[in-house]
């Protein structure tokens, strides 16, 4: 997860931000302000990985709160101003978002806040932290949720969300299914239409094109592109087959 704070001097332009982080699965909110010296007492006594910082404010500039950071953390420039991005990137600005900020551009420029910090994260042995489970945002307070592997019966696409179906209950989860396949094992899952992927150790039967699952309750397609795919994942545990045997 990465802490990030909002500065704006603006209250309206802090909100819709504060809602695309709130929409990002890997970000969390340490605070936010419209004044740049609260900005830099926050960064000063609490943990904080990036900022949203807007350049034209009261006091001081976004330009000069970055150097004032002391690399404490990322920066992210948020304004309506195009003609200082060569400064901006002069004092190694992570991004230059330009307002009105889509939100696919939001995540686009916080992703890369997710990769700078990937090389520093401090390495966990697979013993003292089994990764059998991931963590998701359950519902839109961006609360998270512990989701076992184990637990996962199926994944329904739905746009830019999916539903991750256990057997007890639904959650609906701000994610894109290849990016939640990549998360997934291999050996346990496996991708069977454009919007589901499916637990393998969770399929009963199979009723032509229709999969069928443990509970008796849900199902999901078999689509044509995945088919072969399927079956030859299936093929190790099928026993029998020829005439005779």
């Amino acid at each position: 997860m990465i802490s990030c704070l909002i500065v704006d001097d603006e209250q309206a332009a802090i909100d819709i931000l504060r809602q695309y982080v709130e929409k990002t699965p890997f970000l969390t909110l340490a605070g936010t302000t419209t004044n740049p010296i609260d900005a830099l007492r926050l960064v000063a006594t609490q943990p904080v990985d990036l900022v949203f910082l807007d350049i034209h404010m009261p006091q001081l500039s976004g330009l000069e709160v970055l150097p004032l950071l002391r690399g404490k953390c990322q920066v992210i420039f948020t304004t309506a101003y195009s003609e200082f991005a060569v400064p901006a990137f002069e004092l190694e600005a992570l991004d230059y978002l330009l307002k009105p900020i889509a939100f696919e551009r939001f995540v686009k420029a916080s992703q890369k806040a997710l990769k700078a910090q990937a090389p520093v994260a401090v390495p966990i042995a697979p013993a003292q932290l089994p990764d059998d489970y991931i963590f998701v945002k359950g519902d839109n307070k961006g609360h998270m949720r512990k989701v076992a592997f184990n637990d996962i019966v199926y994944v329904e696409g739905l746009k830019n969300y999916v539903s991750i179906y256990t057997e007890q209950e639904r959650i609906i989860t701000l994610l894109n299914m290849k990016d939640l396949q990549e998360r997934l094992p291999a050996a346990q899952f496996m991708r069977v239409h454009k919007s589901y992927i499916v637990s393998l150790d969770k399929i009963k039967a199979l009723d032509g094109n229709l999969i069928l699952f443990r509970d008796g309750k849900a199902t999901a397609p078999l689509g044509d592109t995945y088919r072969r795919g399927f079956f030859e994942a299936l093929q190790r545990h099928v026993v029998g087959g020829k005439s005779g045997e």
